[in-house]
């Protein structure tokens, strides 16, 4: 079985194994009865084997929509709130005095030296502090009518460029009162990608913080001519005189005080309408220069809606940490949830996130320990490195300590498979780690990229919550399915929201199609108001990914393969772009080999590639640093770490590593990758090599690579 395949192994003398197998039956015998009748888990066994989605025809190809919205899809979360301005002044008279945004004071900053000589810039944080729900309702108001005193006008663009913190959010407010366009740019977007969002929506006025102003837009301000206002969040910057003439830096705060001066009385403000556009989200895309997509006031809150309806008994106990871009689709809509229902969002970021995050000093806090978040949202990137993380601690633990871990670990895993709980394991041995995150984590929300079922499976063990896994995509608004949070199965991605319906079309060339069975097999297609309006200034792409039918409901054609099981769920199975035909006919799917070989401890990162004119797959692999020091040193190879990475002669042993691993997990030996190249250096979004979701690049990786492709592939390298 699955689970088998994913238990941890240990080193336990047989008769001490049986001895203890036997106290653990007799243990489970007596705690059965009293768990059963006093824990609910009756209910939640029955709520996970319920068909959760059903085809609303009997025809090859029907849409699947939820068991709860079979009738009529969802798409307004409260009565007349129709419009993202109307939502959150519903939210600020329901929740007035209710604390709503907060961050954390800096204390002390400090450089400190690395033995390398580098300089690590390290904090010390304080509380948070926080701001209620009316004091981001004003700060929104006044900064709406600050940027009309800038010259603003509706139906307009304006850009925000900035790190996820509490002035985004109130920044977006302001825009979705005034019916401004907001223009959302990543972070971590190379500088080509940003001239051409900032050129392509013609923006007049950027919203930025100092240090992406000084680090960024400083070196690409002069190619955006038409920009004449920069609004930093965080105060002036100390130098600003090398701007281009004509372009005025103010701070947000001399922004919200000339709107609140200004006399609004006479002038109606311009609301907006549910079809016009809130956010052009750039998204960076595996793929070729950002697209802007057009969601629209609507789009987003039919989307909200059911995402919240997946979150059951959420609202103003719930406490959400936000660290991830605000510009991706997953972030915003998991805060907007958050604003519409009463909830705390505690601002943090990646380098700050936990005790052991880069900036933090050590001995000091982390943003997760100060928080105590009860929910959070993660991309499988950080999953899988905490998941690793925890695995290398266990393995430096003592003999006794890893065993009783791993006893504890393999009966939990048992025991959710079967649907049944673990309070004494939760509480004796996973305690700890569940520290790591704060130790309140009751939902964790993963998007963005498919998670494996070996590191979701340690998240419900070892965090002792559901992990709700979501698929969507910033042209759906971020909706399409999330699992239920008592559905513990693995791999799966759920059943359709409420507010939306998905379809699956045949794919001949794949060989996949909605007759197969014992599932229904095709490209996914994502059908309702969360569909959004295309790309910006782009018909040809709009015309090709979004289709309208006979009844006037808008399709989303998503690329991606799926299966529909008999429960309703989804099952993401490939996609269009990763297939690559092989020189003798065979498909492999790329997505699939570095799914099987990623979760490997010696792999940090995987890019399988394959070419038409070649018989066989090769691979680009950033490796673990701690795991291949290790095995050169069993090996006797002496070196640098880029000698290490460099050498033929380790190539040759992570690739019998990674055959082993790809035998394991079942690939064909057409799928396994014959050649490898080892990379020293990590991909980041700062390299332009994975997206700000940490997906890969393909073009961008290949073109970063190209000299090693054709030297694995036999070309003479020049």
């Amino acid at each position: 079985s699955q689970a088998a395949k994913m238990k941890l192994k240990h080193n336990i003398n047989p008769v001490l194994l049986q001895f203890i197998n036997f106290i653990v039956l007799v243990y489970s015998l007596v705690t059965y009865i009293p768990w059963y009748i006093l824990s609910g888990s009756k209910q939640a066994i029955a709520k996970a084997k319920q068909v959760k989605a059903r085809p609303v025809n009997n025809k090859p190809g029907g849409a699947y929509r939820s068991v709860n919205s079979l009738h009529c899809l969802a798409s307004v979360l409260y009565p007349g709130c129709d419009t993202l301005d109307k939502v959150f002044k519903y939210a600020k008279t329901k929740y007035k005095d209710k604390k709503l945004l907060g961050t954390r004071e800096i204390l002390k900053e400090e450089d400190e030296i690395q033995p390398s000589g580098k300089v690590f810039k390290k904090v010390i944080l304080g509380k948070y502090t926080w701001l209620s729900y009316e004091d981001v309702y004003i700060k929104a108001v006044n900064f709406g009518n600050g940027l009309a005193v800038l010259g603003q006008q509706p139906k307009t663009n304006i850009a925000i460029f900035c790190e996820t913190r509490a002035e985004w959010m109130i920044a977006a407010q302001a825009c979705f009162m005034c019916n401004y366009q907001l223009v959302t740019l990543y972070a971590t977007l190379g500088g080509p990608a940003i001239v051409h969002g900032l050129n392509e929506t013609e923006v007049t006025t950027i919203i930025t913080s100092k240090e992406l102003m000084q680090t960024k837009l400083k070196e690409i301000v002069s190619q955006v001519p038409l920009l004449q206002h920069i609004i930093t969040v965080d105060g002036k910057p100390t130098t600003w005189s090398e701007f281009p003439k004509g372009v005025i830096v103010h701070t947000m705060a001399s922004v919200q005080a000339m709107g609140a001066k200004a006399d609004t009385g006479n002038k109606q403000p311009s609301r907006p309408v549910p079809s016009d556009i809130a956010v052009i989200m750039y998204t960076s895309g595996s793929t070729g220069i950002p697209k802007g997509v057009m969601i629209s006031h609507c789009n987003i809150i039919a989307g909200i809606t059911g995402m919240a309806e997946r979150i059951p008994n959420l609202g103003e106990k719930d406490i959400y940490i936000g660290y991830l871009p605000l510009a991706h689709v997953l972030e915003l809509s998991a805060e907007l949830v958050c604003l519409s229902h009463g909830c705390r969002i505690g601002y943090s970021s990646p380098q700050t996130l936990a005790d052991q995050s880069s900036k933090i000093k050590k001995g000091s806090k982390g943003d997760v320990t100060t928080l105590k978040p009860t929910l959070m949202a993660a991309v499988p990137e950080i999953m899988d490195r905490i998941y690793k993380n925890v695995m290398n601690k266990v393995n430096e633990m003592t003999s006794f300590q890893r065993n009783l871990f791993i006893l504890a670990y393999n009966y939990k895993m048992e025991q959710i498979s079967k649907g049944y709980t673990t309070p004494l394991c939760d509480s004796l041995i996973f305690r700890k780690v569940r520290m790591l995150l704060g130790g309140k984590i009751r939902i964790l929300l993963c998007g963005g990229a498919p998670l494996s079922a070996a590191t979701q499976r340690f998240m419900n063990i070892c965090f002792c919550c559901p992990v709700g896994q979501g698929y969507g995509l910033t042209e759906s608004a971020g909706a399409g399915t999330i699992t239920e949070v008592w559905d513990y199965t693995t791999g799966r991605v759920g059943a359709p929201l409420v507010c939306c319906e998905i379809k699956l079309m045949n794919w001949e060339e794949g060989g996949y199609y909605n007759t197969d069975k014992p599932y229904p097999r095709g490209e996914i297609l994502i059908g309702g108001q969360n569909v959004t309006v295309g790309y910006y200034k782009n018909e040809a792409r709009t015309r090709k990914d979004f289709t309208v039918d006979e009844n006037g409901q808008r399709w989303l054609h998503t690329g991606d393969i799926g299966e529909f099981h008999h429960d309703g769920c989804l099952k993401i199975i490939d996609r269009k772009k990763d297939l690559v035909k092989l020189q003798a006919g065979e498909y492999v799917s790329l997505g699939k080999v570095e799914a099987a070989l990623k979760n490997l401890p010696l792999v940090d990162n995987i890019c399988a590639y394959a070419s038409s004119f070649h018989s066989y797959v090769i691979g680009f692999v950033v490796p673990n640093q701690k795991e291949l020091a290790e095995l050169a040193r069993k090996k006797g190879f002496k070196g640098t770490w880029e000698e290490i990475c460099n050498s033929p002669e380790m190539e040759k042993e992570v690739l019998k590593v990674l055959a082993e691993a790809a035998m394991a997990a079942n690939l064909e030996k057409f799928e396994i990758p014959v050649k490898i190249r080892l990379s020293p250096d990590p991909w980041t979004p700062e390299t332009g090599l994975v997206t700000d979701a940490f997906k890969l690049k393909r073009k961008e990786l290949t073109a970063f690579y190209q000299m090693d492709i054709d030297r694995m592939y036999g070309k003479n390298v020049k």
